[in-house]
């Protein structure tokens, strides 16, 4: 599945490798609770591909799911069977993500948020994380994105 109405025009693939580099930069700054600010620069200065990054894309999420974290893990601890601070760094970063998006994008279908998230959780995170994240989301889409789930279960 790919992304619909990618922003400024720019394909879908640069939404893509914008989530990719937002997950880096969110893990980053879970772990070393740097600013974002130093760590957005950072990773868009060490992106080899950064011309296919859709930057603004990219610096949204960002700092999006950092300046709402606060909002978002309520959010998506619903879904769990454990508490946030017990998940994977990678798992907590793809679930902030994506509940970012869920909430703040709804210019992106749900199933286009679930697919790239567990894309990002088979690229990042442990064996198995990306049937957690998938189910996780799954439920999370079921209460954030209520009437467009079930359009699309019809």
């Amino acid at each position: 599945m790919t992304d619909a109405a990618p922003s400024e025009g720019r394909p879908a693939n640069g939404r893509r490798a914008a989530r990719r580099l937002a997950i880096q930069a969110l893990y980053q700054w879970d772990l070393t609770g740097d600013g974002i600010g130093d760590i957005i620069t950072q990773c868009v200065e060490r992106e080899p591909g950064r011309m296919a990054v859709d930057h603004g894309y990219f610096e949204e999420m960002v700092r999006g799911v950092a300046g709402s974290v606060s909002t978002l893990d309520p959010e998506f601890e619903k879904c769990l069977d454990r508490p946030v601070d017990q998940l994977d760094p990678i798992e907590r970063a793809v679930l902030r993500a994506g509940t970012w998006e869920f909430v703040n994008r709804l210019d992106v279908p749900y199933r286009v948020v679930i697919n790239e998230s567990v894309e990002l959780a088979k690229t990042f995170g442990a064996e198995e994380g990306h049937k957690y994240i998938n189910g996780v989301l799954d439920k999370l889409a079921k209460h954030l994105r209520a009437i467009e789930t079930q359009r699309g279960a019809r």
